[in-house]
């Protein structure tokens, strides 16, 4: 299966889900990398059945400006509700001031996280996209999403102990509470199309761990189904 991955804003290289991919092409998936947003041609969607989203609204680590255009957005809800399918990874549902449309594409939007610690991830109930998934715990940064649709199926849940003072957030009391809950993996569908959002990824090891990597491959193959 081909595979158009799209990554690498300031806070998150391209590095890491390049080199995270990697076990994939033994599963027989191909991939074409885009780091910079602006030599991203919308009429090269319909080439792929699935779009792996790893990028928020900065054209690349050197150029935080904007990328994703009216006309670019657009092209993302006629491509996913026509049949196409979006996977959005970790930082893809950072929002920004013009970013709205594909925030509601993907259902959510990233709010703020706490300093990187050990975040537990683990399915919720039997889905495709967690088919065979265990629990794993891996340091990450811990998202915290807005949903924004009615249809969200949250279908992975994610955990991480308080931080209390240690936390970069501690205006907030959300993570001086004895424990935090949050979504790490959801579905929903739009028109024909499929879209799944995964919270995990910002450091490597999340994206080499082997139960991250069943769910990557389960949420290929269930977005382009």
């Amino acid at each position: 299966m081909r595979v158009l991955l799209l990554c690498d804003d300031y806070w998150h290289p391209a590095a890491v889900p390049t080199e995270g991919i990697e076990p994939l092409k033994a599963k027989g998936f191909e991939f074409d990398i885009i780091t910079d947003g602006l030599s991203f041609d919308p009429d090269k969607l319909k080439d792929y059945p699935v779009i792996m989203l790893c990028k928020s609204n900065q054209v690349s680590q050197a150029d935080t400006t904007a990328w994703m255009t009216d006309a670019v957005q657009k092209a993302f809800i006629d491509y996913v509700e026509g049949g196409g399918g979006l996977l959005a990874i970790h930082n893809a549902t950072v929002p920004s001031e013009t970013s709205a449309a594909m925030s509601e594409l993907m259902g959510c939007k990233f709010t703020f996280h706490p300093n990187n610690c050990p975040v537990t991830v683990a399915p919720l109930r039997p889905h495709p996209v967690t088919d065979g998934v265990l629990m794993f715990t891996e340091v990450d940064e811990h998202y915290r999403l807005e949903i924004l649709k009615d249809d969200v199926d949250i279908i992975m849940a994610s955990y991480s102990a308080p931080q209390g003072t240690e936390s970069k957030f501690e205006e907030d009391p959300y993570h001086n509470t004895t424990a935090w809950i949050g979504a790490a993996g959801l579905v929903r569908t739009q028109g024909s199309g499929k879209v799944c959002v995964l919270t995990p990824g910002h450091l490597l090891p999340v994206w080499l761990n082997a139960e991250f990597q069943k769910t990557l491959e389960n949420a290929l193959n269930w977005c382009c189904k």
